[in-house]
């Protein structure tokens, strides 16, 4: 009930006590005995009055004893909450109105009584609450109209792995043109990730270092089916170039010897699907499972030159190494993993866990120089169990910063059931920094710079990424 209501009762209760009293001194007494009797009835009605309007007095002044103690038991920032901006059905409130007024209506449900002989007291600004109307109640919970959607999408962080942990949302396509660049030098033929084919020539070749340069251009294609579901195709173009020290085999010699080779096309055409598992919090972290496809689209090891005269086994003319280099793994792939994501403001901690399964191929054959085959017989490639994790920080609304480990571990090689001469399982360990950029709702600029802490792995890799939203 609004103040304004409760002045309108006493205004109305003073001009009837005003109104009674100037008629009972504006009378003058009759000298017969009914005149008498009806003064005497009017007394009694302007007595029973007042007792009334006493009665109203006081259960007005419990009800602004109600609205004082519903006001400090409900702020505005509870009553805000509870009405979810929406109007409350049946009640006429709206955001905008003030705690009083719901505190008000409160106290017109709980403390209004009805009072005896009160059919002809004017009710001037007195609000009737009716049966079916919901009122708050003073410490009530229950909450007031539709409360505005939660966010149930993970929050965003500056990506720094391959598997983002944002999902697309539905009906919104996004394309994302990347660049990255990559550079190793090591001094072993076995580049497990670039090559297999080296592996397969250790002991063949006495290969003292080998440097490799690879820029990959590529472009992503992201799809929302649902808010919690999203398919990827990402289609990759390769330009590698290396160079290989190395001596002549058999023949004694102390010279070193640069070997260069380069390729490009075409690399391995990937697709994905995403699915967010749950809706996380500050306690339970958002769990997203993906299964990503990659192909054998790119050049193989197996479809390049091999400078052998002949044959590379048993012969010692030529260096046994490649005259091109790949452009892709040359054998098909596939890759269960789940990421999670848990916000603990101002911070995101993040991590993944995959495992990927490449698929043996049955008589494969090596090219040589002169166009001659050599059979390989079967090849399969070691599967690769990976895991990272990191941080991610946003600095404010436009830019974030992540920081996080990646680390693969390679099983060897086996070539016909036994396992190649020379391979055996490594582990490649990269530290990744992040910085991201949001320009408006569709553009954001996200750069990556990964080192290599291991031998086995590049020693430097960034990642240029630029994702727009239609």
């Amino acid at each position: 009930m609004k103040k304004g209501s409760l002045r309108g009762i006493r205004q109305a209760g003073c001009s009837t006590l005003l109104l009674l009293g100037g008629m009972a001194q504006g009378q003058t007494p009759p000298d017969d005995g009914p005149t008498a009797a009806r003064l005497d009835a009017l007394k009694r009605e302007v007595t029973e009055q007042a007792a009334v309007l006493e009665a109203m007095k006081r259960s007005m002044a419990e009800q602004e004893a109600t609205i004082r103690e519903l006001r400090s038991v409900l702020g505005n920032d509870v009553l805000a909450r509870k009405r979810g901006g929406q109007r409350a059905p049946g009640t006429g409130v709206t955001p905008g109105d003030t705690a009083t007024n719901a505190a008000a209506a409160a106290a017109g449900s709980a403390g209004t009584q009805q009072l005896p002989n009160t059919s002809n007291v004017p009710q001037v600004g007195v609000a009737q609450a009716s049966d079916g109307q919901v009122m708050a109640q003073a410490g009530d919970e229950q909450p007031v109209g539709k409360p505005p959607e939660a966010n149930t999408a993970p929050p965003t962080i500056a990506p720094i792995f391959d598997q983002p942990g944002v999902l697309t949302p539905a009906g919104k396509i996004v394309v994302e043109p990347s660049f990255q660049y990559g550079y190793s030098s090591n001094n072993r033929v076995a580049l497990v990730g670039y090559t297999i084919i080296p592996a397969i020539l250790i002991g063949l070749v006495d290969v003292r270092e080998v440097k490799t340069s690879t820029y990959i251009e590529a472009v992503a294609f992201r799809y929302g089916l649902t808010k919690r579901l999203e398919i990827e195709a990402k289609v990759p173009y390769v330009q590698t170039s290396g160079s290989t020290v190395s001596r002549e085999i058999f023949t004694g010699t102390a010279v070193d010897n640069v070997f260069n080779a380069s390729g490009k096309g075409l690399g391995d055409v990937e697709a994905t699907v995403r699915y967010q598992i749950n809706y996380g919090n500050e306690k339970m972290p958002y769990f997203i499972g993906w299964l990503r496809y990659k192909s054998n689209t790119g050049k193989s090891p197996f479809d390049v030159v091999t400078d052998c005269v002949t044959r590379c086994v048993g012969n010692t003319t030529g260096t046994g190494l490649p005259l091109g280099l790949p452009t892709g793994t040359g054998f098909q792939a596939v890759q269960p993993g789940i990421t999670w994501l848990l916000p603990t403001d101002p911070a995101v901690f993040f991590g993944t866990l995959s495992y990927l399964h490449n698929f043996s191929r049955d008589n494969v054959s090596r090219t040589v120089l002169n166009g001659e085959k050599e059979n390989l017989g079967k090849i399969a490639p070691g599967d690769i169990l990976g895991f990272n994790f990191g941080m991610g920080l946003s600095l404010n609304e436009h830019a974030s910063f992540s920081i996080g480990y990646d680390q693969s571990i390679i099983w060897p090689t086996k070539q016909n059931g036994q396992t190649v001469p020379g391979s055996v399982r490594i582990t490649q360990g990269t530290l990744l920094v992040g910085y991201s950029y949001r320009f408006n709702s569709r553009y954001t600029l996200n750069l990556s710079v990964g080192a290599g802490l291991t031998r086995d792995t590049p020693d430097l890799q960034v990642t240029l990424r630029l994702p727009i939203t239609f």
